[in-house]
């Protein structure tokens, strides 16, 4: 019996190009004056907080509105954080380039998975031009490669893998685990580490904190005092991990003092660098990173300080086939042979299958503004960092913690006759964060909160600085009576 099968003209609608035309210019229009606005305007509002519950509420009325979706899209804008305000100082996050954003939109109306060739075959050429060029960046030599991935925490977990597949004796792959695995990290690693390692079925014990010096680097003259108590738990040490920089106070570890170690003990020797890895383009501040050249493995965003949006990773690997060691099972269904080493089935490297076109983003950067973008970003972040310090240094009632190595800056209002530090600079932040007029966060460095910039924004200035230590100075005034 024949049936006939209508579509539905709502559907037909879903792809209808004349409304992507219209509501796309309409949208970039939006975005155009958005971005003007928060540059130009230190008056508008970085961020408009709201209760987390109000929020939902909020949006559960929306969804039933019948405005039109421009205005849904202005409410996004009207109730989101703006990055590209001068006066966003807070999370590690890229301000994105306009062209690495519109590059955006085309890679989510191809919509094409990369890790199978067919899927993506101009995004995993571009892939393979882009990790080159990091790796090349790095130092390393002709036989090493590497792919993008969804975000610091998942590269740092493959880098982990590969560190198991490489020197965890026999297949835990296949065969689990028959003995008690660890890696050595700093006190000070991203929680990330942490949570790779617990993920790979190490345990808390698996996690081997070495205490970091006054500079908040992993302390080296510790290392073999570590390492042997691990030993004498019984635990494998298979791994040790530098930071490039340290996530609270952007401390970059002694790289080759680390090499060194790792090659006498026959670790792996992984380096997270997903936010200051990228100095490797800067001439100016490459020396931050000496020696990570020597590392098996590196971890670089590109939606760090790199101009590019989230998420967008590289993972790098000294010897390639370390990359493809790491995932061995077989998918019939997407490649003949998972033995076999392309550099263009990343399926076979990462976790992810349907990948996104991350590399669309970071390669038009390059293209439309040449090879040196990154450097000059980096410089100007950087160079930031330091000018803001030396403002706070000269400023008084401030305490900078210590003169930063990057463009994480931690400091503290201490003008106050109170010993309660903490709590005092928690509500110099919910105040700021109510008046929308800056966005910064905060940490803990041992038992002192700090309160916590990143200088993420190449057009922030100095100005921002001073206005914002003159705005903790206005709230701290009524906060003291």
């Amino acid at each position: 019996m024949n049936e006939n099968i209508f579509l539905d003209e709502s559907l037909e609608k879903v792809y209808n190009p004349s409304d992507f035309r219209e509501i796309g210019h309409q949208l970039v229009d939006m975005l155009a004056d958005h971005l003007g606005q928060v540059q130009s305007n230190r008056e508008q509002s970085v961020i408009k907080f709201e209760d987390p519950e109000k929020e939902l509420s909020y949006w559960k009325e929306d969804i039933s509105s019948d405005t039109g979706i421009m205005d849904f899209y202005q409410k996004i804008l009207d109730r989101s954080i703006h990055v590209h305000h001068p006066r966003y100082m807070g999370h590690q996050v890229a301000v994105p380039s306009v062209i690495s954003s519109l590059s955006g939109l085309m890679v989510d109306v191809l919509s094409n998975g990369t890790g199978v060739y067919e899927m993506g075959m101009a995004s995993n050429a571009l892939e393979k031009i882009v990790t080159d060029f990091v790796a090349d960046k790095i130092g390393y030599g002709a036989n090493s490669s590497g792919f993008l991935t969804s975000g610091g925490t998942l590269a740092n977990l493959t880098a982990l893998l590969a560190a198991r597949k490489a020197k965890a004796p026999g297949s835990v792959w296949e065969d689990g685990h028959n003995q008690k695995l660890a890696v050595l990290v700093s006190e000070e690693a991203h929680y990330c580490i942490d949570r790779a390692a617990r993920i790979l079925g190490f345990g808390s014990e698996g996690i081997v904190k070495v205490p970091a010096d006054e500079n908040f680097k992993i302390n080296t003259s510790l290392l073999e005092e570590y390492l042997k108590k691990a030993k004498n738990k019984g635990l494998t040490v298979i791994a040790l991990v530098g930071c490039a920089s340290s996530t609270s106070t952007g401390s970059y570890d002694d790289l080759n003092e680390l090499a060194s170690f790792a090659s006498e003990h026959n670790l792996w020797f992984h380096i997270d660098g997903a936010h200051g890895g990228g100095v490797v383009f800067s001439k100016k501040y490459r020396h931050l990173a000496k020696g990570i050249e020597k590392a098996d493995s590196v971890v670089i965003d590109f939606h760090k300080m790199l101009l590019t949006p989230s998420l967008n990773t590289a993972l790098i690997f000294k010897d390639s086939q370390d990359s493809y060691r790491t995932f061995e099972q077989k998918a019939q269904y997407l490649w003949d042979s998972q033995q076999s080493r392309e550099w263009y089935n990343s399926g076979k490297r990462t976790f992810e299958c349907t990948k996104l076109m991350m590399s669309l983003k970071v390669y038009s950067n390059i293209r439309m503004y040449g090879n040196d973008i990154f450097e000059k970003n980096i410089d100007r972040l950087y160079d930031l960092g330091k000018a803001f310090s030396r403002i706070i240094e000269n400023r008084e009632g401030f305490e900078l913690l210590i003169y930063p190595e990057a463009n994480i800056v931690n400091f503290r209002y201490t003008n106050i006759s109170e010993n309660d530090l903490n709590s005092f600079n928690s509500k110099i932040r919910e105040e700021l964060i109510l008046s929308g007029k800056f966005y910064i966060v905060q940490t803990m460095i041992g038992e002192d909160r700090y309160l916590r910039t990143s200088i993420m924004n190449p057009l922030t200035t100095e100005v921002d600085f001073n206005a914002l230590l003159d705005e903790i100075e206005k709230i701290a005034n009524p906060i003291l009576g």
